[in-house]
């Protein structure tokens, strides 16, 4: 038997195993907050999703020769992820030359971000340069092209520095489903490297290893090394009170926050509801390109939407005869439009975005009813 001191992919597969046992003790931590086998339970799947992640886009990870992998789905959820979007991204060198080629594929909005701090699979530090379809050539079909490199280049560029490790593109779809369900759904992307370094060689004891400690580097960053939601470490946008929400300027950015989007103003705050309580959200949308709310656990991951209804854009909304909106989070259905569904979480967070608003958005105006009420106060 090959001795395991010597076999390098052995040791990084133990500590990936080791990584796993430390990831069930941190659930019962007191800070974490999880008193009870359902709270545990919501926790290891989580984990399964980050697991899963892992395995797939880091284990895999070649900045020589990268590659557009999906990011979300409905059965992988992490990181804030959006039934009303296609999220995709790769591993870069900082010090090589790519180029991107796409097409809009009928999106309301797509854009690139280039990820610091995220070389051998760490957490996000926060974000590079960024580009939407505002800001590069778009030709009439709906296709581009984009320049990635250090050193400028005419046209489409996309700027790296030396700590940028990765790529995020995001494609929002304001449709009257989600579009994150949708099967069909196609979006051309490609990425290249300039030059092409060739095929690469088969897997052997060392990039074995440099595999499992990129999946053991990002697992352990989104789970025992997750900030545990001290209220210093909360952005403006998100309030510590709950089902009552911030309303900070515009010009409060989120470019420190790792694989959030520049381009989104966010406001969340969490909800809490007994079985007979509902909450009532009145607002207007913001002058802007694309506007959602969603609903998402602790673990910033959305119920299951492929089955309930737990986001609204603005196409889905129905609308007041004064243009406003009134929304009932609720665990069932109080037979007015605009129900969120919370799938019987008795708490969870109200997410929203406000992409490239034009205005400063109204404060979203909130109060808890018993449910039995909700069609008296319209």
């Amino acid at each position: 038997m090959t001795n395991q001191m010597t076999d390098r992919s052995g040791q990084a597969w133990e500590r990936l195993v080791e990584l796993m046992a430390a990831i069930e003790q941190d659930w019962w931590r007191e800070i974490r907050q999880m008193p009870n086998p359902d709270d545990r339970a919501e926790a290891r799947m989580f984990a399964l999703n980050a697991l899963h992640h892992a395995l797939e886009f880091w284990s895999q990870a070649d900045p020589e020769r990268p590659w557009f992998y999906r990011w979300f789905s409905p059965t992988k959820k992490l990181l804030g992820d959006n039934p009303d979007a296609v999220y995709y991204g790769t591993v870069i060198h900082p010090d090589r030359d790519y180029v991107i080629r796409g097409n809009l594929a009928g999106a309301v909005y797509t854009s690139f971000t280039v990820e610091q701090g995220t070389v051998g699979g760490s957490m996000s530090t926060g974000l590079g340069a960024t580009l939407n379809d505002d800001e590069i050539q778009v030709h009439p079909d709906g296709s581009y092209e984009l320049h990635v490199s250090q050193k400028p280049q005419p046209g489409n560029w996309l700027a790296l520095k030396p700590d940028s490790g990765s790529i995020t593109t995001r494609h929002y779809f304001e449709w009257d489903r989600p579009a994150a369900t949708d099967p069909t759904l196609h979006v051309p992307l490609s990425i290249q490297p300039v030059p092409h370094p060739g095929p690469p060689t088969i897997p052997d004891d060392e990039s074995c290893a440099q595999s499992l400690e990129r999946v053991a580097t990002f697992l352990r960053s989104v789970t025992v090394d997750w900030p545990a939601g001290r209220p210093e470490n909360v952005p403006e946008w998100s309030s510590i009170e709950p089902n009552r929400f911030t309303n900070p300027p515009l010009d409060a950015g989120n470019r420190a926050i790792g694989y959030a989007a520049a381009d989104n103003a966010y406001r969340s705050t969490r909800y809490q509801l007994t079985p007979d309580q509902a909450l009532e959200i009145r607002g207007r949308f913001p002058q802007c390109r694309f506007a959602n709310v969603v609903l998402n656990n602790r673990f910033i991951q959305t119920p299951p939407y492929r089955h309930r209804r737990v986001s609204l854009n603005r196409r889905q909304t129905t609308l007041e005869a004064d243009g406003s909106f009134r929304m009932i989070l609720a665990h069932r259905d109080p037979g007015v439009p605009n129900w969120l569904d919370t799938a019987g979480a008795p708490t969870g967070t109200v997410f929203w975005r406000y992409l490239l608003p034009t205005e400063q958005p109204e404060q979203l105006q909130t109060q808890v009813l018993p449910i039995d009420e909700v069609r008296a106060t319209r």
